[in-house]
């Protein structure tokens, strides 16, 4: 069995932060963790891999995205497992040990295609060294005209039960997440039926008013997609579903925290409301993030890609290139918020969110051994997803390494 030993770093535990610690992996799963005066001299011992840090570095839980489209060139709509497989190898550079497949809205034959595949691949494929596939978020067609964003209009639906149970069946019981625009008709049924079901229902490009947000959360909704984009906003006589879901607590709410989608003082105004307790940290990313500019396609649209902007032919942003460790550093940056708290924002509150809290979401023995280590400036170096070593800028003396 393959053992790591991280040494000498401040290793966030989820029991609290040890200032000079060590964290011990063995096969997949977290061993040990404490401080260095209780850390195993298995600097002898051939099995063990020693990795040599410092206090100035953060070792961390990995960061779990729950809304992610694509990476690297692929997108999960490809439908074919080699899409999964760019996207796992490429997630861990930014910090991501694991994630929602994130699905667009299309003809029906199209989504269950690629519902298969996401099955098909966690059945097969899902192995230690790359970004684990967690199940299945499926973003539309059951969303609002006047909200559709990037999501393309033609294919839009209202929430139907019966298409959900047949997806499902597709999927293999992989759809963990649905985002929906509950004001359609058959919202609130579709919404009951998911909790009933275990599977997350959340509120997402939609139109609705306060009311039917409240509606809808008393039906069984608990997150938010996307917080302030493809949703009503906030009026002074109509709080819309952005005012509704900052204020209802039940609610958890996804943060593209790139410095466009959302302003930096409405990143700071959504965290003095929810809290860290109260908000994801996600991406939202098409197949553009890792490569550069140019034309790619989303979801069956043209997006033209300049710099960090993913734009549609008119102007609207088309989910983003944002990695996940840079939204660490932004959300730092624009709220004065604690390490501490974007761990839970980035780690806990999504493994939380998905019931996964035995498994992921933080540093504790027994559990999958999902592991970041973050430099000075919170610049990702070293990734490990379920025990195995998935991307490093470090050698074995914890230096790093330039190209």
């Amino acid at each position: 069995m393959k053992r790591w030993i991280l040494k000498n770093a401040a290793v966030y535990a989820e029991t609290g932060r040890i200032e000079q610690g060590y964290v011990l992996i063995e096969g997949e799963k977290v061993a040990a963790i404490g401080p260095m005066s209780s850390c195993p001299t298995d600097e002898r011992d051939e099995r063990a891999e020693v990795i040599e840090l410092s206090p100035q570095f953060a070792v961390v839980p990995g960061f779990i995205d729950v809304h992610i489209h694509g990476a690297a060139g692929a997108d999960v709509m490809d439908a074919t497992p080699e899409a999964l497989d760019k996207m796992a190898k490429a997630l861990p550079a930014e910090g991501a040990t694991s994630f929602l497949a994130t699905t667009m809205t299309a003809p029906s034959e199209q989504i269950e295609a690629a519902l298969r595949n996401v099955a098909r691949y966690m059945a097969e494929a899902n192995r230690p060294g790359a970004a684990e596939v967690l199940g299945v978020h499926l973003e539309g067609p059951f969303l609002s005209p006047k909200r559709a964003g990037a999501q393309h209009p033609r294919h839009l639906a209202d929430p139907d039960i019966s298409l959900f149970q047949h997806w499902q069946k597709a999927a293999d019981g992989h759809i963990r997440l649905v985002t929906l625009a509950p004001e359609r008709n058959g919202g609130l049924e579709l919404a009951a039926y998911l909790k009933q079901t275990g599977v997350i229902a959340s509120i997402g490009h939609s139109d609705a008013v306060y009311d039917e947000v409240k509606a809808a959360v008393e039906a069984g909704m608990t997150h938010a997609t996307h917080l302030f984009n493809g949703m009503r906003g906030i009026h002074h006589r109509e709080p819309g579903v952005a005012g509704a879901v900052l204020m209802f607590d039940e609610v958890m709410c996804e943060l593209i925290v790139d410095g466009l989608h959302v302003a930096p003082p409405m990143v700071h105004f959504a965290y003095r409301n929810k809290g860290s307790d109260g908000l994801i940290l996600i991406t939202d990313a098409m197949r553009a993030k890792c490569l550069g500019d140019g034309r790619y396609e989303l979801g069956g649209q043209e997006v033209a890609v300049r710099g960090q902007e993913a734009r549609l032919a008119d102007g609207t942003l088309a989910g983003s290139v944002l990695k996940l460790g840079e939204a660490i550093r932004r959300v730092l940056d624009y709220t004065g918020c604690t390490l501490e708290e974007v761990i839970r924002m980035a780690s806990w509150n999504p493994a939380k969110q998905l019931g996964l809290l035995d498994r992921k979401g933080s540093l504790r023995p027994g559990k999958d051994a999902d592991v970041v280590v973050l430099n000075e400036r919170y610049e990702v170096m070293m990734t490990f997803c379920r025990g195995v070593l998935a991307y490093s800028k470090l050698d074995e003396r914890g230096k790093e390494r330039w190209p």
